[in-house]
């Protein structure tokens, strides 16, 4: 039987391209990463001193719905340019090195323009060149299902070459989407905020642990790659901070704040390093609000972010888990390699690994914010007994009771929280015994929330001297007799109001009379 030619159908262009990615936003993503690995080749071969003297710069210009992605870094040979830009899933880079390796994402903005051009330029030759490939022919095409073109003809068609003159020191790569037709590509602030956490770019000078961070890489001979990012000339850092939010963006209110963070390693059962990470120890008062832009545990290759912000969620016992928290898990091990759509790792013996053992550090991190709910509700229950012994003080000599019931009902109320106060006292004591040396996580949680002069609550005395100050008291102008009667009628007033309206009504009622 004759060997039957093998031919790949122009459907495959839909999968790997148009119909690569289901957010948008990743495109920026397969750019950016593209671009820092020309920046890496750049400084390797002597061209950058540092990789800080490469820089990608984003341009979203929603009036004439063009986005260009420009790096400064090795550009491509006018030779290979075809040979590289046209061909599909045909990448010579390293996946364990490189940070883009499979030559497919630098194709995903087919999806959302008319038009995508590559324009480089490469040192040392006088001419840029430019690859364009027309989206709106290749859209056209794949929709007409009465043809069966072949996939590699069907690029030869959408795609065409050109050349310019241009200096000869000249060397960049650019990257430009014409005629965009999706509208959260052109909203340049939600571009920004979202490549905040997905790009390798460096921590907020306002995060004053970042050295603590930096201080861990270098101890794992592990280098956090970070470039000059841009998006219309404003430079990327990412959204970590000192505090904790609720509310939303225009309008947010401090509900917690970063004390310390606690650094980690993720080995396998040979001692050697899969992954490394950091969290942040808060008071853990809540899930994080989603205003906090930089919230939960952030997987990271080559410091770029894989998947969003869940990524890591389905190794907690409680999926919320992850939200807990503000940190990051670098992936270090080769073998770690991110699958095609980023979203996570390719399935194989190395991954098994690694989620086994973070399944035992977030069962850590599970019980961590657990063990800070029942301190802060031990705590919670003193503060309560102590504000509520203090208030019968002042009311018991200044503010006044209405009657003897409302005193005696203080009173029990009081006694009730002295004995619940006096159980949390007791839980805290054994709390505190239970926390090991190698266990600082929970021991900064514990100092954070319980108060360092907490009074012996056992020794606290509910004060009565028997000398009480009634509400009536005030009341001068009347008789020892009918301020018994107001005195009634204030504890009706108390029985059918709130509190609040109760105490206004009371205070008109003393004005009129006095």
């Amino acid at each position: 039987m004759a060997k039957i030619e093998t031919k790949i159908g122009k459907d495959v262009i839909e999968s790997l391209t148009l119909g690569m990615y289901e957010d948008s936003r990743f495109i920026f993503r397969e750019y950016i990463q593209n671009s820092a690995d020309q920046i890496d080749k750049a400084f390797e071969d002597g061209m950058f001193d540092s990789l800080r003297d490469g820089k990608i710069e984003i341009e979203i210009q929603p009036t004439t719905k063009t986005i260009s992605i420009t790096d400064n870094a090795t550009g491509i040979s006018k030779n290979n340019v075809q040979s590289i830009l046209k061909n599909i899933a045909k990448s010579t880079k390293d996946r364990t090195k490189n940070k883009g390796f499979r030559g497919i994402g630098r194709l995903g903005g087919l999806a959302y323009a008319d038009k995508l051009i590559f324009e480089t330029s490469f040192e040392g030759e006088d001419v840029k060149t430019y690859l364009t490939w027309n989206a709106q022919e290749l859209k056209s095409i794949i929709n007409n299902r009465s043809t069966k073109e072949d996939a590699t003809k069907v690029i030869d068609q959408v795609t065409s070459f050109s050349e310019e003159k241009e200096t000869s020191g000249a060397h960049y790569f650019k990257v430009t989407l014409e005629g965009v037709n999706n509208k959260a590509l052109l909203d340049k602030d939600d571009i920004y905020n979202y490549l905040t956490m997905v790009a390798p770019v460096p921590y907020n000078k306002g995060f004053f642990f970042k050295d603590r961070i930096y201080t861990k890489a270098e101890g794992l001979n592990f280098n956090i790659d970070e470039y000059l990012i841009y998006v219309n000339k404003n430079q990327i850092l990412k959204s970590y901070t000192m505090s904790i939010y609720s509310g939303d963006v225009h309008n947010k209110k401090k509900i917690d704040e970063i004390h310390d963070i606690e650094t980690y390693e993720i080995r396998n059962s040979q001692g050697q390093l899969l992954a490394w990470g950091w969290y942040a120890i808060s008071n853990f008062t809540k899930v994080l609000p989603s205003v906090n832009a930089a919230r939960c545990l952030r997987l990271r290759k080559g410091n770029i972010q894989i998947g969003l912000e869940d990524a890591l969620s389905k190794l907690f016992k409680e999926s919320r888990g992850t939200k807990y928290f503000f940190g990051e898990v670098h992936a270090v091990s080769p073998e770690l390699i991110p699958n095609s759509r980023r979203d996570y790792f390719t399935e194989n013996k190395a991954l098994k690994e690694f989620e086994k053992h973070l399944k035992i550090k977030f069962s850590d991190l599970h019980k961590l914010y657990h063990f800070s709910s029942e301190i802060r509700n031990n705590q919670k229950r003193i503060d309560d007994f102590n504000a509520s012994n203090k208030a019968f003080e002042k009311q018991s000599k200044n503010g006044g009771f209405t009657d003897e019931k409302e005193k005696a009902d203080f009173i029990e109320k009081l006694e009730q929280l002295k004995e619940k106060a006096e159980s949390a006292q007791e839980k805290l004591q054994k709390a505190k015994e239970k926390i090991t040396s190698t266990d600082t996580s929970k021991s900064k949680v514990f100092e954070n929330v319980v108060k360092a002069k907490n009074k012996d609550v056992t020794k606290v005395k509910i004060k009565d001297n028997g000398k009480t100050k009634f509400i009536t008291d005030d009341i001068t102008a009347l008789s020892r007799k009918d301020r018994k009667l107001v005195s009634k009628i204030f504890g009706v007033v108390d029985t059918v109001l709130t509190p609040d309206l109760a105490s206004l009504l009371k205070e008109k009622i003393k004005e009129e009379l006095q």
